[in-house]
């Protein structure tokens, strides 16, 4: 399998992807939201994109399953080789004409992730990795941030919007953080959040209440950028467990200041 080759085949049908959801947020109507639960919204270009997107991917690897999002396709294995797709990361952002969304894919093999690509419909930045080949934006390099101290942090999270039991050690996190780094923010596409953190403009990211296709293509970004991850308890399971910690040499100090709260 030419992972190289998949890679450039993927970022070309995430373009295509961000160009419909560009040329759909110019006409954009709320009267077409639709809800999935409290708080959780989807939209027809969410649903049409992954389509696209599905159709696309079949004819890169067609002995590949899926999983979606919108649940346009199926998956067939878990533990075999999947497509991993957020079609449009940021729902709430485009929703309410907030330029920050994006495209998420992925390639893996079980956990094992192949081939990653975010693309930052508004930006058009492309960021991109493949297993053991390095993480790029635009096609040039990108490495994880140097710092190593959290008091120089500067760290991007996400707010939950469903399932509230665990609020009150998420906000005791969020004010101990607030207090001991340089700042956090709450950009509202974890794709993006994971993306730039592979490149250094965050530090790390943390968040729970994520599915695999928020984190899937960001993860292997930030490993292929020479950053770590984890889930919450500092274990492996961070693709399907649904909480993520990734971060540069700063990684264990974030996820220390985490698991004080977290149990």
């Amino acid at each position: 399998m030419n992972l190289q080759q998949i890679c450039q085949q993927t970022i070309e049908v995430a373009q295509e992807a961000g160009l419909f959801i560009a040329q759909e947020s110019a006409k954009f109507n709320r009267s077409s939201v639709e809800y999935k639960d409290v708080n959780n919204v989807v939209s027809y270009v969410d649903k049409e994109t992954e389509k696209l997107i599905v159709t696309q991917l079949r004819k890169i690897v067609p002995e590949a399953g899926f999983i979606t999002e919108e649940g346009t396709a199926e998956t067939s294995d878990m533990q075999g080789l999947n497509w991993i797709i957020d079609p449009l990361d940021g729902t709430a952002n485009f929703i309410h004409g907030l330029p920050n969304y994006s495209v998420s894919l992925a390639l893996a093999h079980g956990k094992d992730l192949l081939v990653g690509v975010v693309y930052n419909v508004c930006t058009k930045e492309v960021f991109s990795a493949t297993k053991g080949g390095g993480a790029f934006k635009n096609g040039e390099e990108i490495h994880v941030s140097p710092i190593k101290h959290l008091g120089e942090s500067l760290f991007a999270t996400g707010f939950p919007y469903y399932k509230f039991e665990n609020q009150d050690k998420y906000l005791l996190i969020l004010e101990s953080l607030m207090q001991k780094t340089h700042g956090l923010r709450r950009m509202g596409s974890a794709a993006i959040d994971l993306a730039y953190t592979a490149c250094g403009y965050f530090d790390g990211f943390y968040e729970y209440n994520l599915n695999s296709w928020d984190m899937a293509a960001g993860i292997l970004l930030v490993t292929e950028a020479g950053g770590f991850a984890s889930d919450f308890s500092g274990g492996d399971n961070h693709l399907f467990g649904g909480d993520v910690v990734v971060g540069s040499a700063v990684h264990s100090e974030l996820l220390a200041e985490i698991q004080r709260y977290w149990k």
